[in-house]
């Protein structure tokens, strides 16, 4: 079982319920042992049959000797036939008697053609008396007899205290008679017309006027323009009708949008006496829309919103109506996992229930428990798995695996570390050591030193990296590798090689930028301020809100404010200090490329110049050859059979396509007479599968080409020495991504104007050594008087950080605020703050 890093998952139907099976079980389990409850008067609704009417019948009889009772069932009129032609259809039929109003009515009576047009109208089967002593088949016939004339309803009247109890064989509300589906799993699946909502179509959310569009400075008052589609002339009597109805409804329109309560924001959204509101304002433009510029002016509100119909559940009403101890499956999925786990634990259910759903409750708590043992109860079931951070994915893909219980399966774990604070490592550890003491053998690929030394073997690979690497350099134990000279790894985890604290920490340029009111997802309206030109290091536990303070809302709203962003942005009040600084850029894991053709040398222009000096040499100009010539992604030099790529693609049916060698070109992707052009004996295939370092050190040969050894010195920097020169960027990981996006920063910076730099966890993938590089180039960024922002785990970074802003205390709801921020040595020494307690531990 290989379990990845990368967030593979781009569904959008997927969320984290349906990809650890728990909403399978759940669905499953709501079918089983749900109760319906009606809509309109919270009735139970259930199926009924001779035997439940006898049940009833035998607890009102408890402490009497007998009951009188009528079976009665309701008239079924048949349409299209007189009142005369249905009392002969009843006659025909054996029945001779009506009841009506407390009332029985012989069908000779002249009322009778009156009273079967009635609505209350039932026809008398039979008058019996009920005990318990002895079973009377009577009875039994009768209540048979009643179902199947009455179209599956009857109603038993008891004469002795005038009680009537109404029986429905449908699943029907015995009292509204509203009819409801019966519990199936498919009924709970967003994914099936059976269980999705009509609207929707399961997804939750449909094109609407959305409400951040509309008002999208909240920290803004109603009197301040909060409203923005109410600023523009011709609707600012709107505006005014709202005013005018403020005091009598009790709203304040003094204070900002996002501190109105909840009935505050439905009048201004749904209207109050002669005020219309929002909603009616759109209904009205929507009835316009035949008109350009209406539906011009309604697109600047639009946006997906939560569906009206099902309220984001994604299910249809009838699943709704379902209940297991007063919660249907929505109130479920929308706890977090942690949540979750502690209500299935408490479960109590009847004995009958309980059998019937034992198997079903062990697997769901079975699967919850792993879930928050990994570090992740702070996730909702319903959380979309496209949002989730690579570590979260990994983390539930263990999980998952872990639920299965396999045994004798080996596992194979790419740093399942990732985004964890050290707080959880532990866990994780305990939950790798459970794996194999099932009987697993479990190999993890990892740089972090508690799971180094947790392991029951090692094998370190080097000495370094790219051609230089790919040795077995130690194989044992932790303490033989602690003894082992020659292992890297091994130096670092006894110390004798170290990342070391910084001589000196920076102050700043006195200026910095202010968050003010950050509320969006779990962040609990907090202020966070970031001095600039300073190494600003963001921790916290996993789900603390570290991703969306910086990403979210400074990221998001910075580039807003610069104006080149159109995507959402999180909700905050305001932020102050955006003029201190001339760009922002944000360098995550994203792949740099998606084509084959794009490398190291291309994504940082540097390819230009080498194709420049090939079509300068002596033989290229005596064949004509220009620099698009020696270019793989344009037609000319480069191989016409597989278009510069190299390979040729087999399509297969039913299976991924092949990838082959180009049989033409043999991978070299250029003509034969391209490749016949030579610089100091090599063609530009001979270049391109050179290392970085080799080719730094081929171009400082010569004058004329020192500046491409300069250019490339860059990723020497980064620590890409390793990489070949036109290695496709599909297959650089996360890491080395991320540190190609730092180079090509690197190549500009000096020129560039203060930009403020953010990195998402850049030490993903990356050894002590390569950490110790890295934080190199964070110090050269700063020297040219950048700003720079780390969201991160490792303590080696943290260390060296020149601000550390601490969120927590824990993930999910329970997160959120500011714990600590300040220096490294002012946030070790707060005890509420869990990465100051471990900072503490690791300096000493």
């Amino acid at each position: 079982v290989a379990i990845e890093q990368k967030t593979a998952m781009k569904n959008p139907r997927s969320t984290v319920g349906t990809q650890t099976e728990i909403y399978d079980y759940l669905r499953l389990l709501f079918a089983r042992i749900g109760k319906t409850y009606c809509k309109n008067c919270n009735t139970l609704v259930k199926k009924d049959s001779v035997e439940t009417v006898f049940e009833t019948l035998r607890i009102e009889c408890q402490g009497k000797k007998s009951l009188k009772l009528y079976i009665l069932f309701p008239l079924i009129k048949t349409s299209n036939i007189s009142s005369q032609q249905q009392k002969d259809v009843l006659r025909s039929q054996g029945f001779v008697r009506l009841f009506y109003k407390g009332e029985i009515l012989e069908l000779d009576d002249d009322r009778v053609l009156s009273v079967l047009d009635e609505e209350h109208c039932f026809v008398l089967l039979d008058r019996i008396i009920f005990t318990l002593e002895k079973k009377d088949n009577r009875f039994f016939d009768s209540i048979e007899t009643a179902f199947r004339y009455g179209d599956g309803k009857l109603c038993i009247k008891i004469l002795d205290d005038g009680r009537e109890f109404h029986f429905n064989q449908k699943f029907q509300c015995s009292q509204c008679d509203k009819i409801y589906q019966e519990p199936e799993p498919n009924m709970f699946s967003f994914n099936t017309p059976l269980g999705a909502c009509s609207v929707c179509q399961g997804f939750g959310r449909t094109i609407g006027i959305d409400e951040d569009l509309v008002v999208p400075n909240k920290s803004k008052t109603i009197e301040e323009g909060a409203i923005a589609c109410w600023n523009f002339p011709n609707w600012a009597h709107n505006l005014k009708e709202l005013l005018s109805i403020a005091m009598l409804a009790n709203i304040r329109t003094s204070v900002p949008y996002l501190e109105l309560t909840k009935t505050e924001k439905e009048i201004v959204w749904n209207g109050f006496d002669k005020y219309e509101g929002i909603n009616a304002f759109f209904n009205f433009l929507q009835k316009k829309s035949y008109k350009l510029h209406y539906r011009v002016f309604m697109s600047r509100f639009r946006g997906y919103t939560k569906c009206a119909n099902c309220q984001g559940s994604r299910l249809r009403s009838d699943a709704l109506q379902v209940f297991i101890a007063n919660k249907n499956i929505t109130d479920i999925v929308l706890m977090t996992l942690e949540k979750a786990f502690l209500f299935f634990n408490a479960l109590h259910l009847p004995q009958f229930e309980k059998e019937i759903s034992s198997r079903l409750l062990l697997e769901i708590k079975k699967r919850l428990k792993y879930l928050v043992d990994v570090g992740i109860g702070y996730l909702t079931l319903d959380r979309l798995s496209h949002s989730l951070s690579g570590g979260e994915s990994q983390r539930i893909h263990l999980s998952t695996a872990l639920g299965s219980a396999l045994v004798g399966a080996l596992y194979v774990l790419d740093e399942p570390s990732i985004g964890l604070h050290q707080r959880d490592t532990q866990r994780l550890i305990s939950i790798l050591k459970s794996l194999r003491d099932l009987g697993n053998s479990v190999i993890v690929v990892e740089h972090d030193r508690e799971t180094i030394e947790a392991a029951d073997h090692i094998i370190d690979i080097g000495p370094k990296a790219g051609k230089n690497g790919g040795e077995i350099i130690f194989n044992g134990t932790i303490e033989e590798l602690k003894k082992d000279k020659s292992s890297l790894t091994g130096k670092y985890i006894t110390n004798k090689a170290s990342i070391p604290l910084p001589k000196y920490r920076r102050k700043g340029n006195g200026k910095s930028i202010e968050i003010l009111g950050a509320h969006e997802h779990n962040l609990k309206n907090i202020d966070v301020k970031i001095p600039l030109n300073c190494f600003v290091c963001i921790t916290g536990v996993s789900g603390s809100g570290k991703s969306t303070l910086i990403h979210k809302v400074l990221y998001s709203g910075l580039k807003r404010l610069k104006g080149d962003f159109e995507n959402t942005v999180g909700k905050f009040g305001s932020i102050k200090g955006a003029d201190h600084i001339n760009h922002v850029e944000l360098i995550d894991q994203t792949p740099i490329g998606r084509s084959t053709r794009s490398n190291p040398v291309t994504y940082l222009k540097i390819f230009d110049s080498i194709r420049e000096l090939f079509s300068n040499t002596q033989q290229a100009q005596t064949r004509g050859f220009t620099a698009g010539s020696f270019s793989f992604n344009v037609p000319g030099g480069r191989c016409d059979a597989c278009d510069g790529e190299g390979i040729q693609r087999v399509e297969m049916q039913f299976l991924a396509e092949l990838e082959l060698q180009c049989e033409i070109c043999h991978g070299k992707r250029f003509k034969k007479e391209i490749l016949q052009i030579n610089f100091n004996d090599k063609n530009i295939d001979d270049i391109l599968n050179l290392t970085i370092t080799d080719a730094i050190q081929f171009f400082n040969l010569f004058p004329m080409t020192k500046k491409i050894a300069k250019k490339l010195q860059i990723l020497e920097d980064v620590g890409l020495g390793y990489l070949r020169v036109g290695q496709s960027a599909t297959t650089l990981s996360g890491g080395e991504a991320q540190r190609m996006k730092l180079a090509s920063f690197l190549t500009e910076t000096e020129q560039k104007q203060h930009t403020l730099f953010i990195f998402d966890e850049p030490t993903t993938g990356l050894h002590f050594e390569d950490i110790n590089i890295l934080l190199k180039c964070f110090q050269r960024l700063l020297d040219h008087g950048h700003s720079l922002i780390v969201i991160e785990h490792n303590l080696d970074v943290i260390k060296c950080a020149d601000w550390i802003i601490d969120l927590g205390p824990e993930g999910g709801e329970k997160g959120g605020r500011v714990i600590a921020e300040g220096s490294l040595e002012k946030v070790s020494k707060i005890k509420s703050s869990l990465t100051g307690s471990i900072l503490r531990e690791y300096i000493a």
